[in-house]
């Protein structure tokens, strides 16, 4: 019987993702980044909402809070929580009176934003027409 190592072992696991499949564990990861919430705090993080755009920044989190409009402060929290967890996004803490905490996109994170980035700049780019669309059938419904 031959003897597998870590690295083999991940690679045969990465094979094996399938997320049509229900235990597929990047269900989870796919679930998490359909988060309207996710996808708004790594365009944020990416630059799209502020400053130069399309610019990686370093933000606080009264910025993100600011700048992400309706976002609660439990949701905020949470959403950079599993952020963080998952490898997308940085948390650094600077010891000054108070304590300032930053937040930035990760290497993993900027890979990313860029699908991320699209993703918001088709939904502002066709909302007239699927909103159309959404007029007409409601209308015949």
């Amino acid at each position: 019987m031959a003897t597998t190592n870590a690295a083999q072992k991940r690679a045969r696991a990465k094979a094996e993702y399938n997320v049509f499949l229900a235990v597929c564990p990047s269900r989870q990861l796919l679930d998490r980044l359909s988060d309207k919430w996710v996808v708004l705090v790594l365009c944020a993080l990416g630059g799209d909402g502020g400053g130069s755009p399309g610019v990686p920044a370093s933000m606080r989190y009264s910025e993100l809070s600011r700048l992400i409009a309706g976002v609660s402060q439990k949701m905020l929290t949470q959403t950079l929580r599993s952020l963080e967890r998952d490898g997308l996004v940085t948390r650094t803490v600077t010891p000054t009176v108070p304590v300032t905490v930053d937040y930035a996109l990760t290497a993993l994170g900027l890979s990313l934003y860029q699908t991320t980035r699209q993703l918001r700049s088709w939904a502002q780019d066709h909302m007239e027409a699927v909103q159309a669309h959404r007029d007409e059938y409601d209308a015949d419904h």
